[in-house]
């Protein structure tokens, strides 16, 4: 299974991407930046939560009765002429469900690290929530997934996906474009296991997410 930034590399991706962007009048250099930071932190998030029988209940229902993924079938309809007030509305409540008292502080990281303010990278998650549990729905309907250990286990395998080291790639080069590899050891390092520093946005994630 290829992972979500696999997934944000694709023609879906970059439909993805240049479809927030437009919403958010954002850059989509930038929006591009906070997905591929954010995406596999919210997948940690709800990872996180399944873990627990009441977590990944709550996760399939969601999955079963709104976020099947029918979504994706129409992406251009949902960016034509701004996407509706219920599906931001929706990403909303997602991201408060996901991320709980930590929102803020993930938002105001990744645009520290992005260069927005935190509202436009809130702006951009409230678009993307939604968009992402279609993405979950999808997956969790083509391999039947029904139980708290399976979508515990497809969240892990579309954190991790079957390419690591190109995961790895492409995390520096979006990242790290001065070269210093401290955006790696922050956030590569905890998307791909491997978090090298306490300090910083690994910190903050590793504590947030008991990792």
């Amino acid at each position: 299974m290829s992972g979500i930034l696999d997934l944000l590399n694709s023609d879906l991706g970059k439909t993805i991407i240049s479809g927030v962007s437009n919403q958010t009048n954002q850059p989509q250099n930038k929006t591009q930046d906070v997905l591929t930071m954010a995406l596999p932190v919210l997948m940690q998030a709800m990872k996180r939560n399944a873990s627990s029988p009441q977590g990944a209940e709550g996760l399939l229902n969601a999955i079963n009765s709104k976020h099947d993924g029918s979504i994706l079938d129409n992406l251009g309809g949902l960016f034509n002429g701004g996407v509706d007030a219920n599906v931001l509305n929706d990403g909303e409540k997602i991201l408060g469900h996901v991320l709980g008292d930590k929102q803020q502080n993930v938002q105001n990281i990744l645009g520290a690290k992005s260069g927005l303010d935190a509202g436009s990278v809130a702006q951009i998650l409230k678009v993307a929530a939604p968009i992402l549990m279609g993405i979950l729905g999808n997956q969790a309907k083509k391999q039947n997934v029904n139980s708290s250990n399976g979508i515990e286990d497809l969240l892990g395998g579309l954190i991790q996906g079957n390419s690591q080291k190109q995961e790895q790639s492409f995390l520096e080069s979006i990242l790290d474009a001065d070269g210093d590899g401290s955006v790696i050891d922050d956030v590569a390092g905890m998307v791909l296991g491997g978090n090298k520093k306490k300090g910083g946005l690994g910190g903050l994630i590793g504590g947030l997410f008991g990792k």
